[in-house]
């Protein structure tokens, strides 16, 4: 504890004699008059023309093709990623989705209208199962349906381009398929598609629906359709077109 004492009066000692030394220097240069110095000209008339800088190495700044290992390919830099494994982006991650359309009752032919679509994919290529068609709940309960497969792309913003292929248990014959479907102006949701059957008939659906909302609770859907063939079928009690005008209330 003695030389703790001494060091401490030392210590004192030091600093107050670097505090008054600073006061007396400040104190000085307090009479210094700059008034008097032409700073006018600055550094406009120096002659830099002698200098040479092609000499230089330049080698070291940085710049250039950045070494191999300077960054990790996945850009983790060695850290990894934990339980929950290498983040991916919602674009490119694979989801899955199912889709009622239309799911109806018709009292005047006794049967059950559907529509639904299933699809697993990415937000840039997909594989849709559709299928639309009626089944009987009479009498033999027979069941009219047209289900296709098809790759689905992105055409642009609004639109989205399909091909695949199909089968129609109405006139039991398969198909290939092709088809867009969008957005048209004033959000008129449209769908064209065009089947080419094995015997050669040739079908072209077309179909617009608009959502028309009342409130916060009811929506109403008018829905225009139609069903065109390139030739008559008589067998299968098809005729060349098919017209039809639906509406639907949802809520």
């Amino acid at each position: 504890m003695k030389i703790s004492k001494k060091n401490l009066s030392f210590i004192g000692l030091s600093s107050l004699v670097l505090l008054t030394s600073s006061f007396a220097t400040a104190a000085d240069m307090s009479g210094m008059d700059h008034s008097g110095m032409d700073m006018s000209g600055g550094m406009s008339d120096m002659d830099h023309s002698g200098m040479d800088h092609g000499s230089m190495d330049m080698s070291g700044m940085q710049g250039g093709q950045p070494p191999a290992d300077a960054r990790s390919p996945d850009y983790s830099n060695g850290v990894p990623y934990g339980q929950y494994g290498k983040p991916m982006m919602m674009g490119s991650m694979p989801l899955w989705g199912v889709s009622v359309d239309d799911l109806g009752y018709q009292f005047d032919e006794d049967q059950i209208n559907f529509e639904a679509t299933g699809w697993y994919g990415t937000d840039s290529n997909r594989i849709r199962l559709r299928t639309e068609g009626s089944a009987q709940t009479k009498d033999d309960k027979e069941i009219d349906s047209l289900s296709s497969l098809a790759y689905w792309k992105p055409l642009s913003i609004f639109w989205n381009g399909e091909a695949g292929v199909a089968y129609d248990t109405e006139n039991d014959n398969a198909a290939v398929m092709a088809g867009i479907v969008g957005t048209a102006p004033y959000f008129i949701e449209t769908d064209a598609r065009a089947y080419l059957y094995t015997d050669g008939q040739l079908r072209l659906d077309l179909g617009a629906e608009y959502e028309w909302r009342l409130d916060q609770h009811w929506v109403v859907i008018p829905e225009v359709g139609l069903t065109a063939f390139s030739k008559d079928d008589h067998d299968n009690d098809i005729t060349m077109n098919r017209p039809g005008i639906v509406g639907d209330l949802i809520f």
